[in-house]
Protein backbone atom coordinates (compact mmCIF):
# COMPACT_ATOMS: atom_id res chain seq x y z
CA UNK A 1 0.00 0.00 0.00
CA UNK A 2 1.26 3.49 -0.80
CA UNK A 3 2.23 5.83 2.06
CA UNK A 4 -0.50 8.14 3.31
CA UNK A 5 0.16 11.84 4.10
CA UNK A 6 -3.00 13.20 5.72
CA UNK A 7 -2.57 16.93 4.99
CA UNK A 8 -1.30 16.28 1.48
CA UNK A 9 -4.37 14.11 0.83
CA UNK A 10 -6.77 16.75 2.15
CA UNK A 11 -5.11 19.42 -0.03
CA UNK A 12 -5.52 17.13 -3.03
CA UNK A 13 -9.22 16.80 -2.33
CA UNK A 14 -9.43 20.57 -1.92
CA UNK A 15 -7.60 21.15 -5.21
CA UNK A 16 -9.85 18.66 -7.01
CA UNK A 17 -12.97 20.45 -5.78
CA UNK A 18 -11.87 23.89 -6.99
CA UNK A 19 -10.62 22.46 -10.28
CA UNK A 20 -14.00 20.79 -10.90
CA UNK A 21 -15.77 24.02 -9.90
CA UNK A 22 -14.00 25.93 -12.67
CA UNK A 23 -14.52 23.14 -15.19
CA UNK A 24 -18.28 23.06 -14.56
CA UNK A 25 -18.58 26.85 -14.76
CA UNK A 26 -16.70 26.99 -18.05
CA UNK A 27 -18.55 24.05 -19.59
CA UNK A 28 -21.87 25.66 -18.66
CA UNK A 29 -20.97 28.65 -20.83
CA UNK A 30 -21.19 26.68 -24.08
CA UNK A 31 -24.04 24.30 -23.15
CA UNK A 32 -27.15 25.18 -25.16
CA UNK A 33 -29.79 23.37 -23.10
CA UNK A 34 -31.03 25.63 -20.30
CA UNK A 35 -31.78 22.69 -17.99
CA UNK A 36 -28.28 21.28 -18.37
CA UNK A 37 -26.74 24.70 -17.70
CA UNK A 38 -28.72 25.00 -14.49
CA UNK A 39 -27.63 21.52 -13.37
CA UNK A 40 -23.99 22.32 -14.12
CA UNK A 41 -24.20 25.51 -12.04
CA UNK A 42 -25.74 23.52 -9.17
CA UNK A 43 -22.92 20.95 -9.32
CA UNK A 44 -20.36 23.78 -9.44
CA UNK A 45 -21.97 25.25 -6.33
CA UNK A 46 -21.62 21.89 -4.58
CA UNK A 47 -17.95 21.70 -5.52
CA UNK A 48 -17.35 25.22 -4.20
CA UNK A 49 -19.05 24.33 -0.92
CA UNK A 50 -16.86 21.24 -0.57
CA UNK A 51 -13.76 23.32 -1.31
CA UNK A 52 -14.63 25.68 1.57
CA UNK A 53 -15.09 22.73 3.94
CA UNK A 54 -11.64 21.34 3.07
CA UNK A 55 -10.20 24.85 3.46
CA UNK A 56 -11.31 24.92 7.11
CA UNK A 57 -8.79 22.13 7.76
CA UNK A 58 -5.94 23.10 5.44
CA UNK A 59 -6.13 26.79 6.48
CA UNK A 60 -5.06 27.86 3.00
CA UNK A 61 -6.33 28.50 -0.49
CA UNK A 62 -5.40 26.10 -3.26
CA UNK A 63 -5.18 27.21 -6.88
CA UNK A 64 -6.41 24.88 -9.62
CA UNK A 65 -4.20 23.81 -12.49
CA UNK A 66 -5.70 26.01 -15.20
CA UNK A 67 -4.07 23.97 -17.96
CA UNK A 68 -6.01 20.93 -16.71
CA UNK A 69 -9.18 23.02 -16.47
CA UNK A 70 -8.94 24.16 -20.09
CA UNK A 71 -7.94 20.65 -21.22
CA UNK A 72 -11.09 19.19 -19.64
CA UNK A 73 -13.21 21.94 -21.21
CA UNK A 74 -11.65 21.21 -24.61
CA UNK A 75 -12.36 17.48 -24.21
CA UNK A 76 -15.92 18.30 -23.15
CA UNK A 77 -16.45 20.07 -26.48
CA UNK A 78 -15.07 17.10 -28.41
CA UNK A 79 -16.29 14.10 -26.39
CA UNK A 80 -19.31 15.63 -24.70
CA UNK A 81 -19.64 17.11 -21.23
CA UNK A 82 -21.37 14.05 -19.73
CA UNK A 83 -18.25 11.94 -20.30
CA UNK A 84 -15.92 14.52 -18.73
CA UNK A 85 -18.23 15.13 -15.74
CA UNK A 86 -18.52 11.42 -14.91
CA UNK A 87 -14.80 10.92 -15.46
CA UNK A 88 -13.99 13.67 -12.96
CA UNK A 89 -16.51 12.44 -10.41
CA UNK A 90 -14.94 8.96 -10.54
CA UNK A 91 -11.57 10.39 -9.47
CA UNK A 92 -12.48 10.47 -5.75
CA UNK A 93 -13.45 6.79 -5.77
CA UNK A 94 -10.27 5.87 -7.64
CA UNK A 95 -8.11 7.89 -5.25
CA UNK A 96 -9.71 6.32 -2.16
CA UNK A 97 -9.13 2.83 -3.57
CA UNK A 98 -5.37 3.45 -3.58
CA UNK A 99 -5.26 3.78 0.21
CA UNK A 100 -8.07 1.39 1.16
CA UNK A 101 -9.69 1.84 4.57
CA UNK A 102 -6.81 3.80 6.13
CA UNK A 103 -7.79 7.08 4.50
CA UNK A 104 -11.43 6.71 5.59
CA UNK A 105 -10.46 5.96 9.18
CA UNK A 106 -8.14 8.94 9.59
CA UNK A 107 -10.45 11.33 7.74
CA UNK A 108 -13.33 10.30 10.02
CA UNK A 109 -11.19 10.91 13.10
CA UNK A 110 -9.89 14.33 12.07
CA UNK A 111 -12.75 15.76 9.98
CA UNK A 112 -16.23 15.50 11.56
CA UNK A 113 -17.88 16.77 8.36
CA UNK A 114 -16.35 14.07 6.18
CA UNK A 115 -19.43 11.82 6.07
CA UNK A 116 -21.67 14.70 4.97
CA UNK A 117 -19.08 15.75 2.41
CA UNK A 118 -18.68 12.30 0.89
CA UNK A 119 -22.42 11.68 0.97
CA UNK A 120 -22.94 14.87 -1.06
CA UNK A 121 -20.17 13.83 -3.42
CA UNK A 122 -21.59 10.39 -4.08
CA UNK A 123 -25.34 10.84 -3.75
CA UNK A 124 -26.37 14.45 -4.39
CA UNK A 125 -23.96 15.10 -7.24
CA UNK A 126 -24.79 11.74 -8.81
CA UNK A 127 -28.46 12.69 -8.80
CA UNK A 128 -27.65 16.02 -10.45
CA UNK A 129 -25.44 14.37 -13.06
CA UNK A 130 -28.20 11.90 -13.91
CA UNK A 131 -30.43 14.89 -14.70
CA UNK A 132 -28.15 15.94 -17.54
CA UNK A 133 -29.63 15.06 -20.91
CA UNK A 134 -26.84 15.61 -23.42
CA UNK A 135 -27.77 15.29 -27.09
CA UNK A 136 -24.68 13.26 -28.00
CA UNK A 137 -25.67 10.44 -25.66
CA UNK A 138 -29.17 10.37 -27.12
CA UNK A 139 -27.60 9.19 -30.35
CA UNK A 140 -25.12 6.78 -28.77
CA UNK A 141 -27.26 3.90 -30.06
CA UNK A 142 -26.93 5.20 -33.61
CA UNK A 143 -23.16 5.54 -33.17
CA UNK A 144 -22.93 2.00 -31.79
CA UNK A 145 -24.88 0.74 -34.81
CA UNK A 146 -22.59 2.45 -37.31
CA UNK A 147 -19.40 1.57 -35.45
CA UNK A 148 -20.33 -2.06 -34.83
CA UNK A 149 -21.44 -2.69 -38.41
CA UNK A 150 -18.27 -1.12 -39.78
CA UNK A 151 -16.05 -3.12 -37.44
CA UNK A 152 -17.79 -6.42 -38.14
CA UNK A 153 -18.62 -6.12 -41.85
CA UNK A 154 -15.76 -3.98 -43.11
CA UNK A 155 -12.95 -5.59 -41.10
CA UNK A 156 -14.28 -8.95 -42.31
CA UNK A 157 -14.29 -7.76 -45.92
CA UNK A 158 -10.73 -6.42 -45.68
CA UNK A 159 -9.52 -9.66 -44.11
CA UNK A 160 -11.18 -11.68 -46.87
CA UNK A 161 -9.75 -9.50 -49.64
CA UNK A 162 -6.25 -9.54 -48.17
CA UNK A 163 -5.38 -13.03 -49.34
CA UNK A 164 -7.85 -13.18 -52.18
CA UNK A 165 -6.29 -10.13 -53.86
CA UNK A 166 -2.82 -9.90 -52.25
CA UNK A 167 -2.45 -6.29 -53.36
CA UNK A 168 -2.86 -3.26 -51.12
CA UNK A 169 -3.87 -1.08 -54.08
CA UNK A 170 -6.65 -3.43 -55.13
CA UNK A 171 -7.78 -3.94 -51.53
CA UNK A 172 -7.85 -0.15 -51.02
CA UNK A 173 -9.85 0.35 -54.22
CA UNK A 174 -12.39 -2.31 -53.25
CA UNK A 175 -12.48 -0.97 -49.69
CA UNK A 176 -13.13 2.63 -50.70
CA UNK A 177 -15.95 1.69 -53.06
CA UNK A 178 -17.54 -0.71 -50.59
CA UNK A 179 -16.99 1.60 -47.60
CA UNK A 180 -18.62 4.64 -49.19
CA UNK A 181 -21.53 2.60 -50.52
CA UNK A 182 -22.01 0.90 -47.14
CA UNK A 183 -21.89 4.27 -45.33
CA UNK A 184 -24.70 5.63 -47.50
CA UNK A 185 -26.64 2.41 -47.07
CA UNK A 186 -26.27 2.43 -43.27
CA UNK A 187 -27.24 6.10 -42.97
CA UNK A 188 -30.31 5.71 -45.17
CA UNK A 189 -31.40 2.53 -43.36
CA UNK A 190 -31.13 4.27 -40.00
CA UNK A 191 -33.11 7.22 -41.33
CA UNK A 192 -35.93 4.99 -42.57
CA UNK A 193 -35.91 2.94 -39.35
CA UNK A 194 -36.18 5.96 -37.03
CA UNK A 195 -38.66 7.65 -39.33
CA UNK A 196 -40.87 4.57 -39.20
CA UNK A 197 -40.65 4.20 -35.41
CA UNK A 198 -41.31 7.74 -34.16
CA UNK A 199 -40.37 10.12 -36.94
CA UNK A 200 -38.31 12.30 -34.57
CA UNK A 201 -34.69 13.26 -35.26
CA UNK A 202 -34.41 10.70 -38.06
CA UNK A 203 -31.92 12.85 -39.95
CA UNK A 204 -29.62 13.33 -36.94
CA UNK A 205 -29.73 9.62 -36.17
CA UNK A 206 -28.76 8.78 -39.73
CA UNK A 207 -25.92 11.32 -39.67
CA UNK A 208 -24.48 9.90 -36.44
CA UNK A 209 -24.71 6.36 -37.83
CA UNK A 210 -23.14 7.31 -41.15
CA UNK A 211 -20.39 9.36 -39.53
CA UNK A 212 -19.43 6.53 -37.14
CA UNK A 213 -19.36 4.07 -40.03
CA UNK A 214 -17.32 6.33 -42.33
CA UNK A 215 -14.73 7.26 -39.71
CA UNK A 216 -14.24 3.58 -38.88
CA UNK A 217 -13.88 2.71 -42.59
CA UNK A 218 -11.22 5.39 -43.08
CA UNK A 219 -9.19 4.22 -40.07
CA UNK A 220 -9.32 0.54 -41.08
CA UNK A 221 -8.38 1.16 -44.70
CA UNK A 222 -5.44 3.50 -43.95
CA UNK A 223 -2.81 0.71 -43.55
CA UNK A 224 -3.64 -0.58 -47.05
CA UNK A 225 -3.44 2.93 -48.50
CA UNK A 226 -0.14 3.86 -46.86
CA UNK A 227 1.90 0.64 -47.00
CA UNK A 228 3.67 -0.73 -50.13
CA UNK A 229 1.52 -2.83 -52.45
CA UNK A 230 2.84 -6.23 -51.32
CA UNK A 231 2.87 -5.55 -47.59
CA UNK A 232 -0.70 -6.80 -47.32
CA UNK A 233 0.02 -9.06 -44.33
CA UNK A 234 1.42 -6.13 -42.36
CA UNK A 235 -1.57 -4.02 -43.39
CA UNK A 236 -3.91 -6.78 -42.18
CA UNK A 237 -2.21 -6.98 -38.77
CA UNK A 238 -2.29 -3.19 -38.33
CA UNK A 239 -5.95 -3.15 -39.36
CA UNK A 240 -6.82 -5.80 -36.76
CA UNK A 241 -4.89 -3.87 -34.09
CA UNK A 242 -6.88 -0.76 -35.06
CA UNK A 243 -10.11 -2.75 -34.62
CA UNK A 244 -9.14 -3.61 -31.03
CA UNK A 245 -8.12 0.00 -30.26
CA UNK A 246 -11.36 1.42 -31.70
CA UNK A 247 -13.46 -1.06 -29.73
CA UNK A 248 -11.52 -0.28 -26.52
CA UNK A 249 -11.74 3.51 -26.97
CA UNK A 250 -15.42 3.58 -27.85
CA UNK A 251 -16.48 1.16 -25.14
CA UNK A 252 -14.47 3.08 -22.56
CA UNK A 253 -16.28 6.26 -23.62
CA UNK A 254 -19.72 4.62 -23.40
CA UNK A 255 -18.85 2.84 -20.13
CA UNK A 256 -17.92 6.12 -18.43
CA UNK A 257 -20.68 8.25 -19.96
CA UNK A 258 -23.43 5.69 -19.27
CA UNK A 259 -21.96 4.09 -16.13
CA UNK A 260 -21.97 0.55 -17.54
CA UNK A 261 -19.46 -2.31 -17.56
CA UNK A 262 -16.50 -1.71 -19.88
CA UNK A 263 -15.12 -5.25 -19.76
CA UNK A 264 -18.30 -7.03 -20.83
CA UNK A 265 -19.01 -4.77 -23.82
CA UNK A 266 -15.36 -4.71 -24.90
CA UNK A 267 -15.00 -8.50 -24.87
CA UNK A 268 -18.33 -8.95 -26.63
CA UNK A 269 -17.54 -6.56 -29.51
CA UNK A 270 -13.94 -7.81 -29.82
CA UNK A 271 -15.04 -11.45 -30.04
CA UNK A 272 -17.67 -10.76 -32.70
CA UNK A 273 -15.46 -8.51 -34.84
CA UNK A 274 -12.38 -10.74 -34.74
CA UNK A 275 -14.44 -13.90 -35.30
CA UNK A 276 -15.99 -12.44 -38.44
CA UNK A 277 -12.58 -11.22 -39.61
CA UNK A 278 -11.08 -14.70 -39.08
CA UNK A 279 -13.94 -16.38 -40.94
CA UNK A 280 -13.64 -13.92 -43.84
CA UNK A 281 -9.88 -14.46 -43.92
CA UNK A 282 -10.38 -18.21 -44.31
CA UNK A 283 -13.03 -17.67 -46.99
CA UNK A 284 -10.56 -15.50 -48.90
CA UNK A 285 -7.96 -18.25 -48.81
CA UNK A 286 -10.47 -20.88 -49.94
CA UNK A 287 -11.75 -18.72 -52.78
CA UNK A 288 -8.24 -18.12 -54.04
CA UNK A 289 -7.28 -21.79 -53.77
CA UNK A 290 -10.35 -23.64 -55.06
CA UNK A 291 -11.63 -21.14 -57.60
CA UNK A 292 -8.18 -20.47 -58.94
CA UNK A 293 -8.63 -16.71 -58.70
CA UNK A 294 -5.31 -14.95 -59.22
CA UNK A 295 -5.66 -11.18 -59.26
Amino acid sequence: MKSFDFMKTVKKFQADEILEYYVYIKIARFVKQKKDREVLHKIASEERKHYEIWKQYTKCDVKPNMFTVYWYVFLARILGYTFIIKKMENSLIEFKSIFGGKIEKELNEKIPDINILLQDEVEHESELIDMIDEEKLKYAGSMVLGLNDALVEFSGSLAGWTFAMQSNRLISLAGLITGIAATLSMASSEYLSVKHEDGKNAMKSSLYTGAAYLVTVVILIMPYLLLPDKDYVTALLIMLAAVILIIAAFNYYIAVARSISFKQKFLEMSFISLSVAAASFLIGLLVKKFLGVDV
